[in-house]
């Protein structure tokens, strides 16, 4: 039987010692930062803040608990990739793009090194990040996709053809495959979990079960108090529609995932998954899959893409036709697991700008900050952006603070119901140019694909 939400695989996975739940906020408070959100983005600003800056005073408030959302639900995929890049590269140039990418390349191995320091046992494991090709046209944006990462300094990553794609993954139907070092598995809520007891063994102040319904300069507002600080920095990602005047900041895109029962040796050697990298795919209506530490394969996409007045879910139930959608895919994927044991099956929430690009901000006039609008990508990217806010409210001019993502602005998403309208109807499109191209063997990306991309600014 499958379990159904219960807020994800990760949670019902994680056997170490459950700590009991932080504190909430009980009266008003001050501090010199004051972070909204307890999720990768908020812990590793208060982490890298109170690392550089000792004395100051760091409060992070929560709005249920440390990792509730997508950072104790998201695929484990802490890699490279970084919303907008693309367009960075047209607005600031493509040299100001490659220092950027080469920030997030090294921002990988930044994690894998503070877990290591804060002795975070995380499940990591240093795979790199395959991305297959099933049909003609997958084939030809994978190879473009190739050729563009090595025009940003990637010039450690591999193309491969159908033969030498399956001896790393044995995929039904790939004909071809680019492979990065730059990508490594994790269990993300073992690494969220270990990050906030880090923060606080530095003196960081977590409050949980404390949401915040306004912020304004200099203060977050609670039901339970005010905190006021010179500094106040919005992490909240997918969830910042919930706070005043954020409604159409950016939508909380959903993102579904099903993990599968333990598989014995004999399953993992038919599928030649050796070296557990991470796995993607070029499809418009893109999958995502790991192997996890306890050999299951954990698989995601997306199943209702958006919820009608950017709601979110409920601990990550899920719709039994998006669990079927995501079975029907795994088993494409792998034939051999067909009738395999699905045993949870849960979603989240991502932060999507119009624009489709992730940012960082600071208005020092206003002490007011954010990052975030990851697309996806947020394992990774979080870091970068929590380095880059400790940075500029330190004041200081360094090689993060002039990256091109720093200080983007970009329009608001439309009122309902065309917000709603729009989102389903691209990603209709987008499926409906995937059945295409996987049943006419079209070597182009169809033109509905390209419409969809250029009407959602994905391109």
């Amino acid at each position: 039987m499958t379990i159904n939400g219960g807020i994800s695989f990760w949670y019902a996975s994680d056997a170490s010692p459950h700590q009991p739940p932080r504190a909430p906020l009980t009266t008003d408070a001050t501090a010199d930062v004051v972070i909204v959100g307890g999720g990768y983005t908020g812990l590793w600003t208060a982490y890298y803040l109170k690392r550089t800056a000792p004395d100051l005073r760091v409060t992070v408030l929560e709005q249920k608990f440390c990792g509730y959302g997508a950072s104790g639900r998201n695929g484990g995929w802490l890699y490279n990739g970084i919303a907008g890049r693309d367009r960075y590269a047209r607005l600031h140039g493509h040299q100001a793009a490659q220092r950027l990418q080469h920030a997030m390349n090294d921002t990988v191995t930044e994690v894998i090194d503070v877990a290591a320091a804060e002795s975070i046992d995380a499940d990591i494991h240093r795979g790199g990040v395959l991305e297959v090709a099933r049909t003609p046209a997958q084939l030809a944006r994978l190879k473009a996709f190739h050729t563009a990462e090595l025009t940003f300094g990637e010039t450690d990553r591999e193309l491969y053809g159908a033969t030498a794609t399956r001896n790393r993954i044995d995929i039904a139907d790939a004909v071809g495959s680019s492979w990065t070092p730059h990508g490594a598995r994790i269990h993300p809520l073992k690494l969220l979990r270990g990050l906030a007891t880090a923060c606080e063994r530095l003196g960081v102040v977590i409050h949980e079960s404390t949401p915040v319904t306004e912020l304004a300069p200099r203060r977050a507002v609670t039901p339970y108090g005010t905190v006021r600080a010179p500094y106040v920095l919005r992490c909240t990602e997918g969830f910042t529609a919930s706070l005043k005047g954020q409604k159409r900041t950016w939508l909380p895109m959903n993102s579904s995932m099903i993990v599968t029962a333990p598989l014995p040796p004999s399953v993992w050697s038919q599928l030649n998954w050796a070296d557990a990298p991470l796995l993607g795919d070029m499809a418009h209506a893109y999958m995502y899959a790991q192997r996890t530490a306890d050999d299951r394969i954990a698989i995601g996409g997306r199943g209702v893409p958006y919820r009608f007045g950017s709601r979110t879910d409920n601990d990550g139930h899920t719709q039994p036709a998006t669990i079927s959608a995501l079975k029907e895919l795994l088993f494409s994927f792998f034939p051999v697991l067909t009738g395999t044991e699905i045993t949870h099956a849960w979603s989240g929430v991502l932060g999507v700008p119009r624009d489709w690009c992730a940012t960082v901000t600071l208005d020092a006039t206003t002490g007011l900050g954010w990052a975030g609008g990851y697309v996806g990508s947020g394992v990774a990217t979080a870091n970068l952006a929590a380095r880059t806010l400790r940075d500029l409210v330190l004041g200081e001019s360094t090689d993060l603070t002039t990256l091109p993502w720093v200080h983007h602005r970009v329009r608001r998403w439309e009122p309902e119901p065309l917000r709603w309208l729009g989102v389903h109807a691209l990603y209709a499109a987008y499926r409906e140019a995937d059945r295409h191209e996987t049943r006419t063997h079209t070597p182009k990306t169809t033109p509905l694909a390209r419409l969809a991309n250029r009407i959602s600014s994905r391109s």
